[in-house]
């Protein structure tokens, strides 16, 4: 079980680095953790169907300035391994990935904590020209970050994964049930967080339209989603490229000319 805590902590160590070191690569979404999570515990099927379901819940989830959200790479990566190694699935792993998200979410805090110290000390440095000083006040920081996901991840598989089993089996199936019904709830939760930013007057018609096509059209996610990439395209270039040319044509004036019409 070494070589898994090992490669589980790897995952969520580069996965916290993603939006820091490696660009927005969505390496940190519980979509893509719980595919590697799946890989590395030999069951890519679960992986994936946790990960979608724990991406519904924090879909909506994004840090806004000084704000620090849930820690999804933690949450996602541990809820979905615990899920797979005591084979009960999605229901415990919705059940454990929100409040080990939120737990981590403190350690995250004390990490920006720290990193400000740096922040300071490398002001200092680039005052004195030291150089070399400032690339290692850039780099603590982002070895901070690793370690603040490596390290859970790792101490939670290798010490956890037989005790997490065992307490899974020796709770109730009626827990597990109610845990199942109130997971089913969470992602209209995630939906709800990203419509509170997304929505607007003009944005309206496209949520209720959505709507009205899964529940009356029958069509599933892909075809939906094809669906509305071509009235996205109809939009752009049949409609506001007609209304741009238009502007450009109602004035077509150069300076110097008179139109006596």
């Amino acid at each position: 079980m070494v070589t898994e805590a090992l490669l589980l902590g790897l995952i969520a160590g580069i996965g916290i680095l993603d939006g820091r070191l490696f660009g927005v690569a969505m390496l940190d979404r519980p979509l893509v953790t719980g595919l590697f999570v799946g890989l590395v515990l030999g069951n890519l099927e679960q992986g994936i169907i946790i990960g979608a379901q724990l991406e519904l819940i924090w879909m909506g989830i994004a840090g806004i300035g000084a704000s620090t959200p849930p820690d999804v790479v933690t949450g996602g990566i541990l809820g979905t391994a615990f899920a797979i190694i005591s084979g009960q699935g999605v229901s415990v792993a919705l059940a454990l990935a929100v409040p080990i998200a939120v737990l981590a979410q403190s350690l995250g805090v004390i990490v920006r904590v720290v990193n400000t110290y740096f922040s300071h000390k490398a002001d200092k440095y680039a005052k004195e020209a030291n150089y070399k000083g400032i690339a290692l006040c850039m780099w603590l920081p982002i070895g901070l970050f690793f370690l603040s996901t490596f390290l859970p991840t790792f101490l939670a598989i290798l010490l956890g994964a037989g005790k997490v089993t065992d307490l899974v089996n020796a709770v109730p199936s009626v827990i597990l049930e109610g845990l199942q019904v109130a997971g089913n709830l969470l992602p209209a939760v995630g939906f709800a967080l990203l419509m509170d930013m997304l929505f607007t007057k003009k944005m309206a018609v496209f949520f209720f339209l959505g709507f009205l096509v899964a529940a009356y059209g029958g069509l599933n996610i892909t075809a939906i989603a094809l669906l509305a990439a071509c009235i996205a395209v109809i939009i752009h270039f049949y409609i506001e490229s007609k209304e741009t040319k238009e502007q450009h044509t109602e004035d077509n004036l150069t300076e110097g000319e008179i139109d006596f019409e």
